[in-house]
């Protein structure tokens, strides 16, 4: 029986505020994963790289839920790009923290491809199963990059093949990484499973729309919300152009999230020039990262939310927004293809022409019987996701790759 996890992730602490630097949709994967296990009274442990001063070495975020900040390297924010050579001395020092408090694990689970080789390092001094989810894969990024994005490179991409040959099972989160990860990386489909994230269906619920709108400043008129870090993958530039297509000129478009990655910061520049450009500067409000106990509102004030990235592996805002009643239109890629029901809870748009995201969405504004239908749909599409329903299966996992 699995008592004790070790999970991995090197480059971004679950206790960061998603949308903001490298935090996203993992960083609220493992959070939610390590306090549903703890609720199924399995001890989970976060080993992460500290990257500040001020953190405590050891945080319980929850009773049987621990996040331990591990020194390698300097105690400061560093890009991914920079990260690679610091795997082995996160790896050691993970090791000698484990040795030093006397813990025991009866599995690893890495998460993304930094923590990928981390976890393969371990797994070979602890004799350990390695579980290992990528999240995001780089050969997929490249192929959906924008022509003015750099690639992501040879080392990365090598490294995920090792982590693939080495691990004794690669979690993929919809069907859809499963067979890219067949197709584009030759994957053993014997050591490879799928199992999708959850949703916190406390957190993310229908509320009072109107409520929702005072509350977060939203009433000027409607509202097309995008929630994700500022990187030229989440096609925010897309949702612009719609916005200045669209038919509704009262529509307002609402970003929350902050710069990502080296491209963040000049992305997030040449979205405030775009906005000028095609005249809709008025109507694009940029908002910081918000608490998630302060997302909920946003989705319920939003009349819909909009996705038109140029990759996505899961694409857990759509289902949160799903869990709150709100409508998805969004690319017809990878896992949104999963979490959304096309033409039931939003709607999936094959390319990412902004003229007919702007379609789409002119008819969700100003077609209240369609809006409604996607409303109901989205919250029926929610209930197939739940914390609970992935612990179950992550435990099935576990035991069957560990013998317990």
């Amino acid at each position: 029986m699995i008592e004790r996890v070790a999970y991995l992730s090197l480059h971004s602490c679950p206790l960061q505020q998603p949308g903001s630097g490298d935090a996203g949709g993992m960083n609220v994967y493992i959070l939610e994963l390590g306090r549903a296990m703890a609720e199924r009274g399995i001890e989970v442990v976060v080993f992460t790289r500290r990257s500040d001063e001020e953190t405590p070495d050891v945080v319980e975020v929850v009773p049987g839920f621990r996040v331990v900040h591990i020194e390698a390297g300097p105690k400061v924010p560093l890009q991914i790009g920079d990260l690679h050579g610091l795997i082995g001395e996160f790896a050691e020092a993970t090791l000698a923290w484990i040795d030093q408090n006397g813990e025991q694990f009866d599995i690893l689970h890495s998460h993304y491809w930094l923590s990928g080789w981390a976890g393969v390092l371990l797994k070979e001094k602890l004799n350990l199963p390695l579980a290992n989810s990528f999240h995001t894969l780089g050969r997929i990024k490249d192929l959906n990059r924008r022509d003015d994005q750099a690639r992501e490179g040879a080392l990365r991409t090598l490294t995920e093949e090792e982590v693939i040959a080495r691990s004794d099972c690669v979690v993929a989160s919809t069907p859809y990484e499963f067979d890219d990860l067949m197709e584009h990386y030759s994957a053993d489909p014997a050591r490879l499973c799928t199992s999708p994230p959850g949703i916190r269906h406390d957190l993310f619920k229908p509320g009072n729309k109107e409520a929702a709108r005072m509350w977060t400043g939203l009433d000027r008129g409607p509202n097309i919300l995008f929630v994700g870090r500022i990187q030229p993958l989440k096609g925010v530039d897309i949702a612009i152009n719609a916005l200045s297509l669209l038919q509704n000129t009262a529509a307002h478009f609402i970003v929350i999230g902050g710069p990502s990655g080296h491209e963040g910061e000049a992305e997030m520049e040449r979205l405030h020039q775009l906005a000028n450009a095609v005249g809709v500067a008025d109507r694009v409000h940029f908002i910081p990262p918000v608490p998630r106990e302060q997302l909920a509102a946003f989705y319920q004030a939003a009349d819909a939310l909009i996705m038109p990235s140029r990759s996505e592996t899961f694409g857990l805002v759509a289902a949160e927004a799903q869990s709150c009643g709100t409508p998805v239109v969004a690319a017809d890629v990878g896992g949104l293809s999963f979490i959304i029901e096309d033409g039931q809870s939003g709607v999936l748009i094959d390319g990412h022409n902004p003229a007919d995201y702007a379609a789409v969405l002119d008819r969700v504004l100003d077609d209240s019987a369609f809006a409604e239908r996607l409303r109901i749909g989205a919250l029926e599409q929610s209930e197939r996701f739940s914390w609970d329903a992935t612990v179950s299966r992550f435990l099935e996992l576990y035991g069957g790759i560990s013998g317990l």
